[in-house]
């Protein structure tokens, strides 16, 4: 087996060389195989039970899981796609309660994973602000340890793979150019301030601040002051913690 490290390099370049998602599955079952995984999928996760053009999902689970736990989804949610959501590194599927904890019809469905042929698991997250979740697991069949010594090769690979997948889906579109004025009102306006305390609170006068609301409003194409928000949130012009500070 080649060096590890030297697939994680020779993954990334070729991975986003990648003209179609058919493209990344074929590079990435060769390198799931190289790993010493038998399974993976990489997806967003709402592409599970609501396909979309702009949604990612390819696998090779067993025959049959990937149906039946969509039809699962309608009852509970994936248990490694909740604790997913909640970390930014790579976690085995043994350390999802510990991440989330785990409602009974969410266990079961880690049990019924097993009837299906899948092992253990790592799942790398791939949580894009502005983005549906998504993440990227590999697995072993039934019987089968984890790879331990390869797992951080495997963290590497599953984040370029869904870079590679993304720019195949999502292509990038440039945000629009914002003045350091029009990102403090867009802030505030994030928090739910009117035009009137945005001026008192920048000490500003409320013509400036209206015109400075409405040409970032016109920039991004929106009439309303929550679209104006999400795609500040979406584009980084703002954070999380703008719109909702951690002292409340």
């Amino acid at each position: 087996m080649r060096n590890r490290s030297r697939l994680a390099d020779i993954f990334k370049d070729r991975s986003g060389r990648c003209a179609t998602l058919a493209d990344l599955q074929l590079l990435l079952a060769d390198a799931v195989r190289e790993l010493g995984f038998d399974y993976f999928a990489l997806l967003h996760h709402p592409a599970l039970a609501r396909p979309g053009r702009r949604l990612v999902r390819i696998d090779n689970y067993p025959a049959g899981w990937a149906e039946r736990l969509t039809r699962r989804l309608g009852r509970t949610s994936d248990p490694i796609h909740v604790a997913s959501s909640r970390t930014n590194c790579g976690f085995s599927w043994d350390e999802a309660p510990r991440l989330a904890p785990l409602a009974g019809a969410q266990r079961a469905v880690l049990a019924e994973s097993r009837r299906f042929g899948l092992g253990q698991g790592f799942t790398v997250p791939a949580n894009v602000p502005g983005e549906p979740l998504g993440s990227c697991s590999f697995a072993t069949r039934g019987g089968r340890p984890l790879p331990a010594s390869r797992l951080g090769v495997a963290e590497v690979i599953g984040a370029h793979a869904f870079k590679a997948a993304r720019a195949i889906c999502r292509p990038p579109v440039p945000a629009p150019k914002l003045s350091p004025r029009e990102i403090d009102c867009l802030a505030l306006v994030a928090r739910g301030k009117t035009d009137w305390e945005i001026a008192t609170i920048l000490g500003v006068g409320l013509e400036t601040v209206r015109t400075y609301v409405k040409h970032a409003r016109l920039l991004y194409g929106v009439t309303s002051r929550t679209q104006l928000a999400v795609h500040g949130l979406r584009d980084a012009h703002i954070s999380f913690d703008d719109a909702i500070p951690p002292n409340g």
